[in-house]
C-alpha cells in the first residue's frame, strides 16, 4: 500500500479557511481525512473533543511537548497552545490516506521541513487588512481587543505567505475553494 500525502492549509483567523477545507471535505472528491488538532484552549459553544480539538489541559499539552509528541506546536496567543499530534498525522499516511492539516503558518512550514515532498503547503489570504477585520467584526464572537490581536496575528502571518507552495486569495469563497480543490488535485494526483 503506498503512503498519503499531506495537504497543509493555513490562513490568518477569518479568512474562511475552515469554510473552505469543510467544503472540500463534504464534497468528498478526494481521499482526503482530517488531523485533529489539540490545542489547550477550552472548547467553543458546539465543539467536541476528538472532533474539532483534541482539547487537552495546559499541563497534558506541556507534557505530551516534551515527550516530542508533537510534529508542530505554537504558543500562537499568550498562554494558548496549538499542536499537531505526530500519531495522528502517521497513522493516516501510513494506512495511505491522504491528510488535511489546519494549522498556523509555523506550524506548516514545520510540517513541510519535516515531511519535505509528501507535504504541500496552501496558504488563504484575505483581499486586504480591512476585510479582514471587517469579517471578525461581523462574526461577533471577539471583542475588539481580541480582534486587534488577531489582525496583528495575520499581518504577522501574512508575511510568510511567500515560503508557502501556494497562495489563494480568497476574495470570492466558491472561487477561493475551486482554486483549493484545484491545488489538491495536482498535487495528490
Amino acid at each position: 500500500m503506498s503512503k498519503g500525502k499531506i495537504i497543509v492549509l493555513s490562513a490568518p483567523s477569518g479568512c474562511g479557511k475552515s469554510t473552505i477545507i469543510n467544503s472540500i471535505l463534504d464534497a468528498g472528491t478526494f481521499d482526503l481525512a482530517f488531523s485533529v488538532s489539540a490545542t489547550n484552549r477550552p472548547p467553543r459553544h458546539g465543539e467536541e473533543n476528538g472532533v474539532h480539538y483534541h482539547f487537552l489541559s495546559t499541563e497534558d499539552f506541556r507534557d505530551a511537548v516534551a515527550a516530542g509528541e508533537f510534529i508542530e506546536w505554537e504558543e500562537v496567543y499568550p498562554g494558548r497552545y496549538y499542536g499537531t499530534l505526530r500519531r495522528e498525522v502517521d497513522r493516516l499516511v501510513n494506512s495511505g490516506h491522504n491528510v488535511i492539516l489546519d494549522i498556523d503558518v509555523n506550524g506548516a512550514l514545520n510540517v513541510k521541513k519535516h515531511y519535505g515532498n509528501t507535504a504541500r503547503t496552501i496558504f488563504i489570504m484575505p483581499p486586504s487588512i480591512e476585510e479582514l477585520r471587517r469579517r471578525l467584526e461581523g462574526r461577533g464572537t471577539d471583542s475588539p481587543d481580541i480582534i486587534d490581536t488577531r489582525i496583528d496575528r495575520a499581518e504577522y502571518e501574512i508575511s510568510f505567505a511567500p515560503d508557502f507552495d501556494v497562495q489563494i486569495i480568497n476574495d470570492a469563497l466558491e472561487t477561493a475553494i475551486e482554486d483549493t480543490a484545484t491545488a489538491i488535485r495536482d498535487f495528490i494526483g
